[in-house]
Parts: C-alpha cells; structure tokens; sequence
C-alpha cells in the first residue's frame, strides 16, 4: 500500500475512514430534494465530519447554511436557526421578500439591511412566534435551493423543535434538512419532529464506532505510515473506535515522536488509560502552556465552547495582546482550532475535560466573575447565562434572582419551555429564599410548565412548597390550582380535579383565579364518577366569581367553558352561547383562546353527534391555530381532525394516520388516550377485532386508573360491539352495562348512544330484552328534549330493535327507517350504513322488494369506507338471503385487503434485512409497540407465521399498496 509523504496538517484525516455507505446514502438523499437527513451518534463519532464531507459534495449547487445549538440556552426563540442566515445576507434580495420577512430584521442585525422593514408586532406572544416561524420559512425559500444544518440538536431548545415541525410540514421544495444529535444523552425530540414527516423524504444515520481495520486505516491517512495489525488493535482498545479520539491520541503521539516511529512505540500507547485516554491527551496538552495562557483556557471552558476574546479579556482583565497571544498558544496545543471563522474548543469532550481540570474553588470564582462582567452590559437576553454563571459559583440568591428574571424574557417572547427550564432550575435550591419568594417562582413555574410541558419535573416541586405552614390562603389556592392542571396535563383526571378543587375556597380573594378554577371544574369530560350537578354547580359558581373579578377575558372564559357544558348535554341553548362567543370582540383578539375554544366545541359537538357543525368549528378553529403557531394545539387539532374523519366518513388513509397518532406523546394525556381509543375503532373496523379488543382492554385500565370519563365511556361501548362481533353476547352485554353505569353515575345521558344499542343486541341474543326496556326507556325519557344527533338514532334504533324481538316488524320497521333518516341527516355515516344494513335484513326477511336494494347499499357504504368487518357481516346477511353480492362492490381507491401498506411494507422490509423492532423503531422514529402492530399486521397479510420466513425480495416485487 501507498505511503504518504506527511502526516496531514491540524491532525485530520484527509479521507473520510469507515463511513463509505452512509456517505453514498445521504449523497442521493441531499441530491433528491426535499429531504430530511438525522446523523446520530455518540460524541465524537464523527457527525460534524459526515456532515462536511456531505456539504463539500453539495457546494456550489445550494446555498448552505449552517446553525449550532448551544447548551446554554437563551431566552429568545430559535437562535440555532438565526444563527444560520447571519453570514449570507449576500444572497438575499430584499425585493423579492415580503413584509412578514421584516419581523427578522430585530433578531439578526447582521443582516437587517438586507431585509424588510419590521411589521408591527402582533400583540400576543405566540402568534408573533408564528409569524417568526413564516418569515424564516419564507426566507429559506428565497435562498433556496438549500441545504439547512442544525448542528447539536440533541441542546435545541423547545421553540426550535417546534420551529422544525413548522418547517417540515411546510418544507419547500429545493430543501435538504441535515440535523446531528447525540445518542449518549438520553432521550431527544429528534424522533418526534421527523416521524411527522413523509417516509419517503427520511434518512437516518446512526453511526457506530470504528472497528480495528477502519483504525488502522484512519492511522495510515493521519501518520502518513502503514500501521502494523498489532498497533492498531491497541489503539482500538485505547479509543473505543471513536474516530475524534483516535485523533487526538495520534497527535499528542505525534508531537512526542517522528510519525515513522510511532508504528515501532507500542509502550507510547500502553501509557495511555483504556478509560481515559482522552482526558490523558488534553491534561498533558494542558502542561504545555505557560501561566497565562492556562488562566486563559480555563476562563474560556467556563465561558463556552465557541471562543469570545473580548468576553475573555474583560474576565481575566488581560489586554486583547495578551489573551490573542494565549490563544494562539492554546490553538498550537490543539485545544482550540478554528471552525467556520470563528475559534473554538476542538470538541466539547475538549472543553468539559478543561473545565474538570480546573480545581472546583478556582471554576466558582471563574464562574462568579463572568457574571458579574456580563451583568454589567445591561442585556436582559444574557439573563439566562448570567442564572447559569451564578448557580456555578454556588451563589443561590443571585442565581435564583437571574434564572428568574430570564424566565420573564421568555415568556415576553411566548418561549414558555424555556421559561419553565429556568424556573425549575431556580427552584433546585431555595432553602435561603424566603416565603414569598418561593411561592412566587413556584407559582409561575406552575403557569409556565402547562404550556412549557414540564409537567412531570414541576409537580413535585408544588407539591413539597405545598406542605409548608408559612403559605398564606391565596397562595396555597394558587399553587394548588397550578399543580391541578399540571396533573391534568400529565393524564391524571382525578388528581387533578380533586387539587382544583381544594384549591376553590382558598382563592377567594383571587376571584379570577378561583372563576378559571370552578369553569375547570364544570368541564363534564374531564373526570369520571362527578355527577352533571356538581359541574352544573361549579358554572354558576364561575359566572358569581367572574363577576367579583370584573375582567371581561375571565368573563369570557367562564361563558365559554359554560356553553361546552350545556353543548354535552344536547341543550340547544349553547349554540346560542357559542355563536355569540365566537362574534366577542375580547375572543377576537385572543387567537390562542379562541382556538383553545373552538376545539373544545369541535369535540363537544362530536360527542353527541353534530358531525357537520364538529366540521364547522374545526376548520374555524384549525385556520385560527395555524396562525396562533402552536405546534401543541395544532397537534390537538390533528387528532381531532382525524376524529371528525372518522365519524364523518373519510376514512382514506385514516388507519395509517390513527397509527401514527397513537404512537406520538402528547403534550396533554388525555389526547394519548383518545388516539389509542380511535386506533382501535380502526382496528375494529378493518378487521383486526382480537388486538382491538386487547388495546382497548388495556386502555380501559388506564382511564380507570387516572379517573377519566373520555374516553372511558365510549371505549367501554367499543369493546362491546367487539365482543358482540366475537360472538361473546354477555361480555358485550357486561360492557355495555358498565359503560350505562358510569353515564348514569355521571348523568351525561347524551354520552350513552353506543353502549345503549349494544346493550339492547346483546340482550336480543341472550333473550334478555325485557331485561333491558326500562334502561331504554328511562334513556328516551331523560333525552327528550336533547339536541343531541347521535342519542337520538340509537334510542330509536334500540326501540326498533325491542319492537322487532316483540314480532312487531311494522313498527320495527318504521322506527329503523326514522332512526336511519336522522343518521343520514346528522352525517353519522357509519351508523347510517348500519341502520340501512338491519332495515334491509328485514324487509329481505319478509320478502320485501327494496330489501336487497338497502343491503346492497349498506355493502358500498362500508366498501368506501374499507371497513372489512361491516363488509364481511352485511355479505353474509345478503347470501342468507340469497341477494347477490356485486363485484366490484364498492368504488375508489382499492383496500389493503392482502396487500401491505407503505408502512407495513417499510417495517416488513427492514426486518427482512435483519433489523430488529426495537432497531427498526429508531430508524423510522416509531414506538416499538408501533412497529410490533405494524409487523404483526404484515404477517398476518403475507400469511406468514414469523419474521424469519421474510423474503427481501418478495416483499420488493409486491410494493405497498
């Protein structure tokens, strides 16, 4: 093998060793836009260097901009990404950009000339955060064809995740999305941003360490020299493969002797700890440097990675000579090298073994004194650096004061996440605080961590300032109230409910707090076993305090949460409420609440059954969120959405998205529990009933277990069918009478339309039905004069089904005519099908001419909706009868049936390969039990009995459906 001539300047390999097919594969995505690339890996193994080496390749076709996040983070939003466009104003044209550009022009002053003037800034936080988000999004257009860089995702902070799920959906055509982020760190929303994203457009790398021969190699290209087998085996042991490692000991080897001897010295490695060799590399480097340059380093690894002389010099109060000087000392040591113009440490493996070396008392005076210059510039934008700095030096009043104060930023700049990280950090340590002081960190810790989601860190630390005796009655309530909803949040209905509503009484003299608190507590959905009395109690008592606290916005929301109340229980009044709302001029100007609103009107008229008007107010709503840019609520939104599809009919692609819907973590519990719920009415409908029965066994379990009505309820009503479909009538009779009990309990009788008619099938199967006429009846009566769709039909159907059971098929008849013609009306397009099916089941029966006609009609309503369970019950009503079955039956697109989805043919494909589920949930940023459904699905499909009878090929010839 060829020797080269030198070992190559700055101590990097010219040639990238060991990452041949992952170069080849992030090559073709990046030159196939629009593509989302995610390298992962431990430290130093090599990402930024992929990441160059796939930049160099893509140079000169694309512009290329590059953002780091820090570990620091600031109280403004989305700094990485600003952090990207400073260096190239030369390729905007300020021309072509729009107005909405100019709300960048205050967050990057480097290149404000090149950019429109600043439009006036929307009054609510968030939404000016999501005119942030259109406006970086409409600049990375003009600059397209793009490749965007987010080094070090894995620091990002919770706006700029955000920010990258905006911009996924959103991606423009000429963009590659290249983000890095560490696997030796825990768990990241680097997943949860690009499982969002169409599979096609992904690629993610996850590199390994170096194996013997790939060291060996990386040796030969650094020391110019072949490297014996035995030299190079050491090394691997040395470095653990990591190729930054291996660099760092080839070098400090290679300033200790000439690069053709380092081969014939395996002692000079034998001197070097397996376990810290890196750490022996820099210490040793660190000898090297004279008494100024080390102070130097040491208050630059205090500082940050990236080198800021001037902050240096102010710190260590050396002329700018002096501290240029040292560095230069420091970058010849090969501590610092120079990176896209700027210095910085080689690595932050580099920079945390500097800090570590400097005695513990030297790094709090360090620490102390950086504070101390950086609060003498007068920028509330460092307040967060300052809180670190001060926390460092162990000065807690200070560090508590400073975290405090960059929690205010945040939240001025709708950066809630951030806010509620400080926060919390300022609440580590506040045994020297007093009182007051803590309750009023704590109790913005508790406003911010709703939206901020740091539900599970910050409820412990309300509860421990709860037990203090010190607090006064106002700030008790307020704390309570905050960790009431820091519960719900989390998924934990009856906690939650239960500190609201201790927190009643004590905000008394909060009369706004207290009108917020009880409008909480007439929410009906919220918690199982309340009676609908005291939620009825609990909206009288909001309208009395709002009253007291004479604040329209309270007001408003006492009226809002009023009208979701009355619109459970069918009351036709509450459309007066919600229309009325929606023209309020304080609603208007608050497009997060009014969004938050109509949600809540959207699920609410869903639940009794308004399809068409649950339409209505999400479209209003969704067009309302978007602008809002609150990619939490827009996620809620989402899962209602597919809901709605779900009632409505549109049920194309609809099990692919429940899929995915249950395998997200949401920001609010409760909406995890309501996409597994409609997962399994999916895996119910398409015929999968044995899991959908076993997920909503287990989904039972956990409502009952946090104490939540919904979907409690309904999934009991679903589990009852399926167990009727099953052939288990007395387990869908149980079910069903423990899903009435609960709405009895509850009294929410609008609630009861599902469990009702499978309570009156299963009864009807097990000669029962005079068991269960009182419960219809008593039902018919308490909804009488209900608005309510949905309770409506099945009362009506359930009568038609006693009055067929009694022989009299006239009336039974007649009833399920009227209860099929409001299904039809109220856009119940499943329940519509069904009553067809049973009307057409009997007048077949009786020999009726249009029996089969409405058979056959039921039969193309459940083929557009590819519910093969209906499908495969309704043709063997048809044969019984001897009604031929059509074919083709139905129209549009084709059902999976035998053929495998994208995502099963994906997740199919890789275990062919030899993945495993948990490898293959990593690589397609899925949940294992995910991938576990999706691959039991594939077999079923493919008539296999294991994954080891796949065939990579055969699954290749037959693609997704």
């Amino acid at each position: 093998m060829p020797q080269q001539s030198a070992p190559p300047a700055g101590g990097v390999s010219p040639v990238l060793v060991g990452r041949h097919a992952e170069f080849t594969a992030l090559t073709a995505a990046v030159s196939a836009s629009p593509a989302l690339v995610v390298i992962q890996g431990e430290a130093g193994i090599g990402k930024s260097r992929l990441v160059r080496e796939l930049l160099t390749a893509a140079s000169g076709s694309s512009a290329v901009l590059v953002g780091h996040c820090q570990q620091l983070h600031d109280p403004f939003p989305l700094g990485p990404v600003l952090d990207a466009f400073q260096h190239h104003g030369d390729l905007i044209q300020v021309d072509g950009l729009s107005p909405l550009v100019g709300s960048l022009a205050p967050l990057l002053p480097e290149i404000a000339d090149r950019l429109p003037p600043p439009p006036e800034r929307p009054a609510d936080q968030r939404e000016a955060r999501h005119q942030i988000f259109r406006a970086a999004t409409e600049l990375i257009v003009h600059v397209s064809p793009a490749v965007l860089v987010l080094e070090d995702l894995h620091w990002a902070d919770t706006v700029t995740f955000d920010f990258l799920v905006y911009l996924i959906a959103h991606q423009p055509a000429q963009l590659t999305i290249i983000v890095t982020s560490r696997t030796d760190l825990g768990t990241t929303p680097v997943g949860e941003a690009f499982a969002r994203a169409p599979a096609a457009r992904t690629r993610s790398i996850r590199l390994a360490p170096l194996d013997v021969a790939e060291v060996g190699e990386l040796s030969r290209h650094l020391l110019g020299v072949d490297v014996p087998a035995p030299i190079a085996t050491a090394l691997y042991e040395v470095t653990g493969g990591v190729p930054f490692v291996v660099e760092e000991v080839l070098r400090t080897l290679l300033a200790r002797l000439p690069a053709a001897e380092i081969p014939g010295h395996p002692d000079a490695l034998a001197a070097l700890s397996v376990s810290t060799a890196l750490r022996d590399v820099v210490v040793q480097r660190l000898t090297t440097l004279d008494a100024t340059a080390r102070e130097v380093i040491d208050a630059a690894a205090v500082i940050d990675l990236a080198i800021d002389s001037g902050l240096i010099a102010e710190v260590t109060e050396h002329d700018p000579r002096q501290v240029a000087i040292a560095l230069t000392s420091a970058h010849a040591a090969g501590l610092l090298h120079d990176h896209e113009g700027r210095m910085r440490f080689r690595h932050v493996l580099a920079q945390q073994i500097v800090y570590d070396a400097t005695p513990r008392p030297t790094r709090q005076w360090w620490h102390a004194r950086v504070a101390r210059v950086l609060e003498d510039r007068h920028d509330p934008m460092l307040s967060a650096r300052i809180a670190h700095h001060y926390q460092r030096a162990d000065r807690v009043r200070d560090s508590v004061r400073w975290a405090e104060a960059a929690a205010d930023e945040a939240v001025r700049h709708g950066n809630e996440s951030a806010a509620a990280e400080f926060l919390r950090e300022a609440t580590a340590d506040m045994g020297d605080l007093s009182i007051e002081d803590r309750v009023r960190i704590a109790t913005k810790l508790g406003r911010v961590a709703v939206d901020g989601l740091a539900h599970a860190e910050s409820a412990p630390i309300l509860t421990r300032l709860l037990d203090s005796r010190q607090l006064t009655q106002a700030a008790r309530g307020e704390l309570r109230f905050a960790l009431g909803r820091l519960y719900r949040q989390q998924g934990f209905a009856r906690d939650g409910y239960g500190e609201i509503e201790r927190a009643v009484d004590d905000l008394y003299e909060r009369p706004d707090l207290q009108a917020r608190a009880l409008a909480v507590l007439a929410a009906p959905e919220t918690v199982v076993d309340v009676p609908l009395a005291v939620h009825l109690a609990r909206s009288v008592q909001a309208e009395e305090a709002a009253s007291r606290a004479g604040s329209p916005e309270v007001e408003l929301g006492v009226r809002i949460a009023r009208a979701s109340l009355l619109l459970e229980q069918g009351d036709p009044s509450a459309w007066q409420l919600i229309e009325a709302a929606r023209h309020d001029t304080v609603l208007l100007t608050q497009p997060r609440e009014h969004a938050r609103a109509a949600i809540n009107w959207a699920q609410g008229a869903l639940h009794i059954g308004f399809v068409s008007r649950a339409d209505e107010l999400l479209r209003e709503g969704r067009a309302i969120a978007d602008r809002s840019g609150s990619p939490r609520l827009l996620e809620v939104y989402e899962l209602v959405g597919a809901m709605v599809d779900h009632a409505a009919g549109r049920w194309d692609g609809l099990a692919e998205r429940t899929h995915d819907l249950a395998s997200r973590v949401f920001g609010f519990g409760a909406a995890s529990f309501e996409a597994e719920y409609l997962r399994c009415l999916m895996l119910g409908s398409l015929g999968n009933t044995v899991e959908a029965t076993e997920r909503l066994t287990e989904l039972i379990r956990d409502c009952e277990k946090v104490g939540a009505a919904w979907p409690l309820i309904p999934a009991r009503a679903a589990l009852a069918g399926l167990r009727l479909t099953l052939g288990d009538a007395q387990g869908g009779f149980d079910e069903a009478e423990a899903a009435l009990d609960h709405i009895q309990r509850k009294g929410m009788w609008t609630w009861a339309a599902d469990a009702l008619v499978c309570l009156v099938d299963a009864a009807a199967t097990l000669g029962r039905t005079d068991d269960v006429r009182p419960r219809v009846t008593a039902i018919s009566t308490q909804v009488r004069h209900a608005g309510a769709p949905a309770i409506s039909v099945a009362v009506t159907m359930s009568e038609a089904l006693i009055a067929y059971v009694d022989g009299e098929s006239e009336r039974a008849e007649q009833l399920m005519s009227s209860a099929r013609g409001m299904a039809q009306t109220a856009g119940l397009v499943q329940v519509a099908a069904q009553t067809t099916e049973r009307l057409g089941d009997w007048r077949s029966a009786r020999g009726a001419a249009d029996g089969p006609s409405l058979l056959t009609e039921a039969l193309t309503a459940y083929g557009r909706l590819a519910a093969r369970q209906d499908i495969a019950r309704v043709t063997r009503t048809m044969r019984r009868h001897g009604v031929p079955v059509p074919y083709p039956w139905r129209g549009g697109r084709p059902a999976h049936g035998g053929d495998l989805s994208r995502r099963e043919q994906e997740v199919a494909g890789r275990a062919a390969a030899g993945l495993t589920n948990r490898e293959i949930a990593a690589e397609m940023f899925l949940s294992p039990r995910t991938v576990e459904t999706h691959m039991s699905s594939a077999l079923r499909k493919l008539g296999l009995r294991s994954r080891d009878e796949l065939d990579a090929d055969v699954l290749e010839a037959r693609g997704p459906d």
